[in-house]
């Protein structure tokens, strides 16, 4: 192939890292440097863990010609010698080259380039990056001071590490600390720092995600649990709004007291500018008659980057409540529609409908209910093995693969048995898949994780700056660490195997751990066992009960708050269904009332009936020439619907695209009639 799949591999991965970044992240809007910074990160991890596999088919493909190399060459038998003579000497097998083959001298260089890439990244520039983007300070400057600032400590810290494992290894008496020791002594301790929390989330991962199929399938569990987290957010979403009000609050008083003749006003202003539109009317138009302490320009960064965080909140909570309304509103149909006897998905009108014609046609009511009702149970329970399956071999293959006499480690053992087959494929599917349901585990407890308000992944743009870059650097330093992890249990690292094997490239460049002898063969080895105990308490969900005792309310099913919980979202939905509902009636009255009160002559939009209002016109007054009479919009339409015009909802009202469009009858009345 000549490199032509590193190639295809290099460029499917990016496309996979964008788009997760476009789930994740808003392109429009956010800075190109975070949004390049993010990408960078993640395409790099995501590189090691495809090209990885290929490295080591090209790796055995490499044994084998070795061995050839190294196994006598057996002479020339005459024409009477006796049978046995064969049999004593061993043929030389021939050595396939497998279809993925990468040329010699690539992969070291690919593996530099994107290895010291996201180190660099991880520890030097996403940091930096990370407190510029949060800072609050107006010019560039003051941002590069405040984060150099905050990162003294964290770099301090990691020098310290650093400095000792230095010291004790030009303390010992047989090394020479030499350029390559040195190396090994940096990649060694990031990945020791990776190995610890790689550890932690693969153990909750190796459980959770065969668990969350399982459950998923019973539809009765997935509903209960979606109301617990309505009322969980319910309680977000209004503290939210409290915090943004608050702050808000806080920048009128600023507005007001800083004069437009002063320095500081250039800062107000763009404070204000991070302000939703709502807010900033208000501002621009309020007046205050309470005394105000004028605020120096420290107090205006510290109230910058409170704004910056209060509004990216509200906007999340908006969003995640509304996902949410959907999703329980999606399953009441469920609910409804296991019962048809008609096998027709039973859709609420107070559901969400935002399909076009295409998928409606596919997606019809039956398929869907088949789906819903029958085959989604099943899929999912199929799932939910197959993972667990993965899961226990990955457990006994985390605790005994150091035993290379006999070999234990079930991966191990299947690489081992295709390799003497050469069979390249299989060994590529069977890597492919070991490292590809690792990945799963530790990267979807990165994305599931939530460290307080300062780190969440949120879907559907929403997720800021500061962890977008936090997660692009906790995939650089976890990737390292479990792809070594992943060669230790197909026995490619002689680290663990202790055999004189050829290294894949990727060793090669992270160096030998024998440098350090009791990380090598001491934590390295063992303290993987650990994921063996982390899993029991993942299955006892004692995680889970802690935080719940902390006041992290966490979903236990037998857990009276919990129960209450539930309860409450339960009442939550109902309610938001019924304003939706009621948005919905209030639409179809406003069509009927417009139906009915239509000027006489006016029975369709065409050219010859009426001039439609546009964007750019400067009238608010639109002639209807039906049969050569003129008339007057305002004239003939305000009055009619004059009742519409002080018709009022409790609720924004949430219109399909099937509802029709509605014109404008002046700049003042914009909006009543308009499409959300």
């Amino acid at each position: 192939m000549s490199g032509a799949a590193l190639a295809v591999v290099v460029v499917v991965v990016f496309f996979l890292a964008f788009f997760l970044l476009q789930r994740y992240g808003d392109v429009r809007k956010q800075q190109w440097m975070v949004l390049l910074g993010t990408l960078l990160s993640w395409y790099l991890c995501f590189l090691i863990v495809f090209i990885l596999p290929l490295d080591v088919s090209t790796t055995i493909y490499k044994q084998c010609l070795d061995d050839n190399a190294k196994q006598p060459t057996p002479p020339a038998p005459s024409r009477r010698s006796n049978q046995s003579l064969y049999s004593s000497v061993s043929e030389l097998k021939p050595c396939v080259e497998p279809w993925s083959y990468i040329p010699e001298g690539i992969l070291p260089v690919f593996w530099r380039v994107v290895y010291w890439t996201s180190q660099f990244l991880t520890w030097l520039l996403l940091p930096f990056m990370q407190s510029y983007a949060r800072s609050g300070a107006f010019s560039r400057v003051g941002k590069i001071k405040t984060a150099l600032i905050e990162n003294a400590i964290y770099y301090g810290t990691y020098l310290l590490i650093f400095v000792c494992l230095l010291i004790y290894v030009a303390a010992h008496p047989q090394w020479r600390l030499s350029w390559r020791e040195f190396q090994t002594i940096g990649i060694t301790a990031a990945n020791t720092w990776g190995l610890f929390l790689l550890v932690l989330l693969l153990g909750y991962g190796l459980v959770e995600i065969p668990r969350s199929y399982w459950l998923s399938s019973s539809h009765g569990y997935l509903l209960a649990k979606t109301y617990f987290k309505v009322a969980k957010m319910a309680i977000e979403k209004s503290a939210a709004e409290k915090d943004l009000a608050d702050v808000m609050e806080d920048v009128a008083d600023v507005n007001a007291s800083v004069r437009y003749n002063t320095n500081l006003r250039k800062c107000v202003d763009t404070i204000l500018t991070k302000c939703p539109s709502g807010y900033q009317e208000e501002m621009t138009t309020s007046t205050s008659d309470r005394e105000h302490v004028q605020p120096t320009e420290r107090d205006l960064a510290n109230l910058h980057k409170k704004v910056i965080s209060a509004v990216q909140r509200h906007s999340q909570t908006q969003v995640q409540w509304s996902i949410l309304l959907d999703e329980a509103l999606h399953l009441e149909d469920v609910a409804k529609s296991l019962s048809s006897s008609a096998r027709l998905f039973i859709r609420g009108s107070s559901s969400a409908q935002h399909r076009d014609c295409l998928c409606r046609f596919l997606y019809s009511p039956t398929v869907e209910w088949y789906w819903e009702c029958v085959f989604r149970q099943i899929f999912y329970r199929f799932m939910a093995v197959a993972l667990c399956l993965l899961s226990v071999a990955v457990v006994w293959s985390e605790c005994t693969f150091f035993s290379t006499h006999p070999v234990l480690s079930l991966f191990a053992v299947f690489v081992e048995a295709a390799e003497k087959q050469y069979n390249y494929i299989c060994i590529e599917v069977v890597c492919f898949i070991t490292i590809l349901f690792l990945c799963v585990c530790v990267y979807s407890t990165v994305f599931r994780i939530r460290v307080f308000n300062y780190y969440n992944l949120v879907p559907h743009h929403q997720t800021d700056a500061y962890s977008l870059q936090f997660s692009g650097m906790l995939f650089c330093r976890l990737t390292p660490p479990l792809c070594l992890n992943f060669l230790g249990l197909i026995h490619m690292d002689s680290a663990v195997s202790h055999q004189d094997r050829i290294q894949t490239s990727y060793t090669s460049i992270m160096g030998s751990m024998q440098v350090l002898s009791f990380i090598s063969n001491g934590f390295y080895i063992y303290y993987p066992m650990l994921v063996l105990l982390l899993c029991f308490a993942t299955i006892y969900s004692l995680g889970s009960r802690c935080l719940n005792l902390l006041g992290f309310h966490q979903y236990i099913t037998d857990d009276e708050l919990t129960s209450d919980l539930v309860d409450e979202g339960r009442d939550l939905t109902r309610i938001e269904g019924r304003k939706r509902q009621k948005a919905k009636d209030g639409d179809k009255q406003k069509w009927s009332w417009r139906e009915r009160h239509r000027p006489l002559g006016v029975t369709s939009r065409t050219r010859s009936g009426y001039t439609e209002l546009r964007d750019n016109h400067s009238s608010s007054v639109t002639e209807f020439k039906p049969n050569g009479i003129t008339f007057s919009r305002r004239e003939e339409l305000e009055e009619p619907l004059r009742p519409l015009l002080d018709f009022r909802d409790e609720a924004p009202p949430q219109r399909s695209l099937t509802e029709g469009r509605y014109l404008s009858l002046s700049p003042s009345q914009a909006g009543i009639f308009d499409d959300v």
